[in-house]
């Protein structure tokens, strides 16, 4: 919790031609929050950019900057992303700035594609990073000494944060508000702003509802009922009777509904569920396991491998510094 004999932490927003205004405007709203009803400001808040001055974004709208001075030595550093940073990526007066500036700060963050700036600073080499999922593969291929991490809405990294695309920034934001001042200031910014669940760094930027293709409303019910029973066996002939179908036309419909089978279907929200609960809580992995559907850790073990890389146990590392 803040209280007045914390020195008020400086807040520098950097900003360029064409950047995203959300990507700057969103974290500058979660750090308003805590100010309000508090005798002392946690944090206080300026905009920078190279040259001062309007800035225009990339949707037209202008916002006011200062000049970023050559001293400058905020405690944290968000720079922010959007069409922009392929030029910012080049302007080697506003890497060398982020660079210098960098090097004084106790964090350094980035919003979407900001991350391409700090990684052509040189700042993210050797380091665990992502960016907005579209982009992420551009990233490990245009800078192959960052450890991408496509699968997350933000990462930590040392004194290095870096998040997913554009509303992400809310979430590394409120994040840091719980670094500094705990979990119930930010979770009170979290609902002045009316964000109703604050997405943890480890949450995936996808979910398998946004995976599948749904032609049609047909097996929403059936797909709400396998959510409900993950832990269940969930055999085809099963999910077939709850549908109302016999196997062999429920599993050709539903693929033709899903593009995916039924089978690999469940699979993915076991997964999703699974890996939500290995990051977000400190639960015994053979009990995540029997809530999820996969019946003992060794069988959810071989599941992440395949879909993930790494075992339950390397991503529940992962999630804290």
């Amino acid at each position: 919790m803040f209280s007045a004999k914390h020195a008020t932490r400086e807040i520098g927003i950097v900003i360029f031609e064409d950047f995203q205004l959300l990507d700057a405007a969103g974290p500058i709203s979660v750090f308003e929050m805590p100010t309000r009803g508090m005798q002392s400001a946690p944090y206080c808040l300026t905009v920078y950019s190279l040259r001062g001055g309007l800035v225009r974004s990339s949707s037209g709208a202008a916002m006011d900057s200062v000049a970023l001075p050559p001293d400058l030595a905020p405690d944290t550093l968000v720079v922010s992303g959007g069409e922009g940073t392929r030029s910012a990526m080049s302007d080697t007066a506003l890497l060398d700035a982020i660079r210098d500036i960098s090097g004084r700060t106790r964090r350094t963050t980035s919003v979407c594609s900001g991350t391409f700036v700090l990684a052509a600073a040189g700042l993210l080499d050797g380091r665990r990073a992502t960016t907005h999922w579209r982009r992420c593969d551009a990233l490990a291929r245009t800078y192959p000494d960052v450890c991408v991490e496509a699968d997350r809405i933000f990462v930590q990294d040392g004194k290095f944060w870096t998040s997913a695309g554009i509303t992400a920034g809310i979430d590394l934001a409120l994040a840091l508000v719980e670094d500094d001042l705990g979990e119930e200031v930010a979770r009170r910014a979290a609902r002045e702003l009316v964000v109703h669940q604050r997405r943890h760094g480890g949450q995936s930027q996808f979910s398998v509802m946004q995976d599948v293709r749904l032609a049609s409303g047909r097996f929403d019910g059936l797909i709400g009922w396998i959510q409900a029973n993950l832990s269940d066996d969930l055999r085809v002939d099963q999910m077939a009777a709850e549908a109302g179908m016999s196997p062999r036309n429920f599993a050709r419909v539903f693929r033709s509904e899903t593009g995916t089978t039924p089978a690999r279907f469940v699979e993915k929200l076991r997964l999703e569920a699974a890996r939500q609960r290995v990051e977000t809580s400190a639960l015994p992995l053979q009990q995540v396991a029997r809530a999820t559907g996969f019946g003992d850790p060794e069988r959810m073990r071989v599941a992440f491998l395949r879909a993930y890389g790494q075992p339950p146990m390397v991503l529940r590392r992962q999630r804290r510094p």
